[in-house]
């Protein structure tokens, strides 16, 4: 495992004390990390594999593993702009099979060079950015021509909800619908056809 620190101004909205207990629980694993990984890799051909991976609001680690059995890649450079990096995701890099770096990161400007990365994921991180477009900008910026960006997210109805209002914390002016996330993704330069969108869960 490696780690690098590259500092910058965040842009994003820290999750409360509930939100960080239950990022950590088996529930959020399975329900909903595993359950997206599942249904995004469907989208892909079988078995492919990405050397690169760039894992955007990495939180606490949990989805290395998961990424790493999923795609086989050489090395995962994981993000967070909240600080404790090391100590919230350290034990689940070096538990990693393939090598993991952690960097303090902002998504929405990125230290990496142009056409980094084979592989972008992006899970449930972008309702805490403020600079949405920004980061999407920058998605496309460090991935390789031909590389693929993996993105799950809650819209603007789920995130706005009574329950989650109580128990976490957003930006709330800056959540999208569906088709908002969309349009933003193909504005960015993503090429995103309908066989590649899944709207199956009541987040979306």
């Amino acid at each position: 495992m490696k780690q690098s620190t590259a500092l910058s101004a965040a842009a994003f909205v820290e999750e409360t004390r509930f939100g960080n207990w239950f990022l950590r629980t088996p529930t959020w694993k399975i329900s909903v990390l595993n359950r997206a990984l599942a249904d995004l890799q469907r989208m892909l051909p079988p078995g492919k594999t990405f050397a690169q991976v760039l894992d955007t609001g990495c939180g606490f680690g949990l989805s290395f593993a998961e990424l790493a059995r999923c795609f086989q890649p050489e090395r995962i450079v994981a993000i967070d702009p909240a600080p404790g990096l090391q100590e919230r995701a350290g034990a689940n890099a070096a538990a990693c099979p393939c090598t993991v770096e952690l960097r303090t990161d902002n998504a929405a400007q990125m230290s990496f060079p142009d056409a980094t990365f084979d592989m972008v994921f992006c899970h449930q991180t972008f309702h805490h950015i403020v600079a949405q477009e920004e980061a999407m900008a920058e998605f496309f910026r460090v991935l390789k021509p031909g590389g693929v960006l993996l993105f799950a997210e809650s819209t603007k109805k789920y995130i706005h909800s009574l329950p989650i209002r109580l128990l976490f914390r957003h930006p709330m002016h800056v959540q999208r619908t569906a088709p908002e996330y969309m349009e933003m993704v193909r504005k960015a330069g993503f090429d995103l056809p309908n066989a590649n969108i899944s709207t199956p869960y009541l987040w979306w």
